[in-house]
């Protein structure tokens, strides 16, 4: 199983970006209420094996919208549900959405940026 990390408030989420300057993070944004959200989570979770090279943090958005709304302005970035983007040296590298969301694409994206 992926070794998520909550991410809850928009400090965390600042943190984040500042910390990525030394170590990329992934933010997947996760509908709970979303079948396609709930499988492509289950995808992450099943094939994940990236252990330290990255931090790895889950955002509810149900619960926590106003996160998913700054991510969507700070980086630039259109809001979609399931999402998953690769924040690296201050900025977003990568992002998918839905079914694309893939272990494979997201080490690749990784190592490409």
């Amino acid at each position: 199983m992926a070794p998520w990390l909550n991410l809850e408030s928009i400090d965390q989420l600042d943190k984040i970006v500042d910390s990525s300057t030394s170590k990329p993070s992934i933010i997947f944004k996760h509908s709970t209420s979303c079948p396609i959200s709930s499988i492509a989570k289950l995808r992450l979770d099943d094939h994940w094996d990236i252990k330290d090279e990255v931090d790895l943090y889950y955002l509810d958005l149900i619960k926590h919208r106003n996160v998913s709304n700054q991510i969507a302005e700070k980086f630039e970035i259109v809001h979609e549900s399931p999402q998953l983007l690769v924040i690296k040296d201050g900025r977003c590298v990568y992002d998918v959405s839905h079914m694309d969301i893939n272990v494979q694409e997201v080490k690749d994206g990784l190592l490409e940026n």
